[in-house]
């Protein structure tokens, strides 16, 4: 069948009588009189092929791509440089599903795709083993604290309020919904989680932090990890991968299981998703994790070849009882993550998580100097940082949709999220940011903020 054309009468004939329908009419007997439509919905006359694309593209244009535009928003996704081939390879019809497949001897392409994917989040994150990758980041840190409830026998989890609210969103679903409890902990004047000494973990199956957190601001996580484990509870981490690049990775943090989400990788904003969440633990919980692995082995002529592993955790054997119901993952954006990290190499990932915290501080430099307002919290930050504008009107949002006329996308405005942060502005800075471009960002400010907002 063609992809515009649709099918003709004597198609639509000859299935009627392949599937022994009588009439087109008998098809939709079963649906109750009362809830049918007795006369068309009004629409719009048809549109040739050439008319509709032409549409369509003005409909898209529309469209605000970051790709065009300095871009200072993140908040949990990022504007960061993708080489043109990651595209073009990952784009194969080889490796094109989601799916990750169930004979491993008919897939062995896909199957080390994924087992390299693996390999790259143990190294970033400095943890024994990793998942062939969950739905995306928030599923992946609720996954983990289910895997501590399973590991530990406690159903009480404490989680930072720094922990982004999407995040906190997902987690409370996943967890409230079996019975089990989520507490938050606190957070200091740097940004940084605050376990008071009276905070009573003895029921605790994990303590449950990102770092960078909403914020931007970097945990202690060895410190949180010396508190969680004095009182056998589970140290779970969200973790940036890029950030891992140039920061101590979790697994040399004593962290037990760490998540996040690969979208800085080679997936680019694609106004949300999809991207690919990951999942790396200790050896010691390997059959706590959820989803799929994919192991390495040798077939009976001796030749390297990938299999599904440890899969009597999963639901296709355990049904009812399987760790997770996660089934198909993002095996794709999984690809898309280790064709990234394979053509940008060691020196790359680094160059370019070293960049994006250089422009980081560049930005919150220049914001203050130019008296234009202050951090809202004072501990050290990699990509995002929180700013406290002084606006005339503590509105971000007019702020940002003045900059859009100036041809700019502003930082995220964190009032959206909690009421009592008018003002306040959270800006993401990557590799890809110029000097240029940031000194334009802070020059609009000022001039925004000198005009009292009247411009």
């Amino acid at each position: 069948m063609n992809v515009y054309i649709p099918s003709t009468d004597t198609e639509l004939e000859e299935m009627r009588q392949a599937a022994g329908i009588v009439s087109a009419e008998a098809m939709f007997a079963v649906i109750p009189s009362e809830l049918r439509l007795t006369e068309l919905p009004k629409m719009p006359p048809a549109l040739t092929e050439l008319e509709l694309v032409k549409e369509l593209k003005a409909l898209a244009a529309q469209n605000t791509v970051a790709a065009e535009r300095p871009c200072f928003l993140g908040c949990g996704a990022y504007d960061h440089y993708i080489p043109t081939a990651v595209h073009h390879i990952s784009s194969r019809q080889e490796f094109y599903t989601s799916y990750t497949p169930y004979q491993p001897e008919l897939s062995q392409g896909t199957l080390q795709a994924i087992f390299e994917f693996q390999s790259y989040i143990t190294r970033l994150t400095g943890l024994d083993i990793a998942n062939s990758s969950m739905y995306d980041g928030a599923s992946a840190a609720a996954e983990a604290a289910l895997m501590a409830v399973r590991a530990t026998g406690n159903t009480l989890i404490y989680m930072s309020d720094a922990v982004p609210p999407q995040y906190q969103l997902t987690i409370r679903t996943y967890v409230e919904a079996q019975g089990f409890e989520v507490r938050n902990l606190p957070i200091a004047a740097d940004g940084t989680t605050v376990i008071d000494v009276s905070t009573d973990l003895d029921e605790a199956a994990a303590i449950l932090v990102a770092s960078p957190n909403y914020y931007g601001i970097v945990e202690d996580m060895e410190a949180l990890a010396e508190r969680a484990h004095a009182d056998d509870a589970l140290m779970v981490a969200v973790c940036d991968p890029l950030a891992m690049a140039i920061l101590k990775p979790p697994g040399l943090c004593s962290v037990d299981i760490a998540v996040g989400e690969t979208q800085p990788f080679g997936m680019s904003l694609s106004f949300g998703g999809p991207y690919a969440g990951y999942l790396a633990t200790t050896e010691k919980l390997l059959r706590r994790m959820p989803g799929r692995i994919v192991g390495e082995t040798v077939d009976r002529d001796g030749r390297r070849t990938f299999v599904l592993t440890m899969q009597a955790r999963e639901q296709h054997i355990r049904r009812e009882k399987a760790t997770s119901n996660i089934c198909t993952n993002q095996a794709l954006c999984a690809t898309i993550a280790t064709i990234h990290l394979s053509l940008m190499g060691q020196k790359g990932i680094v160059t370019a998580a070293t960049l994006t915290a250089q422009n980081a501080c560049l930005l919150s430099e220049l914001l203050q100097a130019k008296g234009l307002g202050s951090l809202l919290y004072d501990g050290p930050f990699f990509r995002e940082f929180a700013f406290r504008l002084n606006l005339p009107d503590q509105d971000v949002a007019r702020l940002n949709r003045w900059l859009d006329t100036k041809g700019v996308t502003g930082g995220y405005d964190l009032s959206r999220d909690n009421p009592e942060l008018a003002g306040v502005c959270l800006f993401a800075v990557t590799e890809k940011r110029t000097r240029a471009e940031i000194e334009q960002l802070v020059d609009l400010i000022a001039a925004y903020s000198q005009s009292g907002g009247d411009i």
